[in-house]
């Protein structure tokens, strides 16, 4: 077991990994290392295929690394573990599951009564907002509520770690800016480890205690950005000065990636 130092949660130690495919082998990762420290809301972006979701797949255990390794809580991460919390673009819910069920499906599968389940369901319906649909199907809720559902059923199983593949990208602009300022609460509230993935920057500024530069292909970390904006955040922040100076800052490593990420695509042809 390796130590935890300095309160770090998730410690991702010179992974590399390697794809096999018809046309030979793709470098999605390569040496990339990074920290995230218990309470930390720390945002990826950068460049389309950068492997910003293969990173998270390796955090969650989906997959394993091909050179590297991953560790949470200093114990070596080596399969799906319920000490994550995975939510994706596409909600992921159960279409023959209500609301209510859904939200309390792992709590089921981890066998907690039936009492306590429930009204631990309910807290968390309730705090993204969906009391009075607790008997809904999916297929009759929008698409911002379904990933409300999702984030709930996430937090009701209180994992250590929630780990968010573009959340809210399918999302319409008004209703992903809701759900943004309703994380940003749950955050506050709660604190939990976050590992966020978004092609944003103003997502990642409304959200992150720290921002993430990956390079283009093969991923590593090109910039770290400490965010200082102050809590509590919503939509009025974008209008500050200090938004605008970080923002330039992201966007000028994230277009240096992308231009980068062009002329390898333009070289390969």
């Amino acid at each position: 077991m390796d130590p935890v130092e300095n309160g770090t949660k998730i410690s991702i130690r010179k992974v590399s990994k390697i794809f096999s495919g018809k046309q030979g082998e793709v470098t999605a990762l390569r040496e990339l290392s990074l920290d995230v420290n218990e309470g930390e809301f720390v945002v990826i972006v950068g460049a389309s295929g950068c492997g910003k979701t293969t990173l998270l797949n390796l955090v969650a255990g989906f997959d394993a690394p091909t050179r590297g390794r991953i560790l949470l809580d200093g114990e070596p991460v080596t399969g799906i573990t319920p000490e994550c919390g995975m939510i994706f673009q596409h909600y992921a819910l159960f279409p023959w599951k209500t609301v209510q069920a859904n939200v309390e499906f792992g709590l089921k599968m981890k066998r907690m009564p039936r009492s306590e389940r429930r009204n631990r369901a309910a807290k968390f319906i309730d705090m993204v907002g969906l009391n009075g649909f607790e008997t809904t199907y999916p297929h009759h809720l929008s698409g911002g509520m379904k990933q409300r559902v999702s984030i709930a059923r996430s937090l009701a199983n209180n994992p250590k770690v929630m780990l968010l593949d573009e959340p809210f990208a399918a999302l319409d602009a008004m209703t992903r800016q809701v759900l943004q300022e309703q994380l940003v609460r749950i955050y506050e509230k709660h604190r939990k480890t976050i590992l966020f993935i978004t092609h944003s920057i103003d997502e990642a500024l409304l959200l992150s205690s720290r921002i993430v530069v990956m390079t283009a292909r093969p991923g590593r970390i090109a910039q770290e950005i400490v965010n200082d904006l102050p809590y509590p955040r919503n939509a009025d922040v974008q209008l500050s000065n200090r938004f605008m100076e970080i923002k330039r800052t992201i966007w000028e490593s994230v277009q240096a990636e992308v231009m980068k990420s062009m002329e390898v695509e333009t070289d390969q042809r």
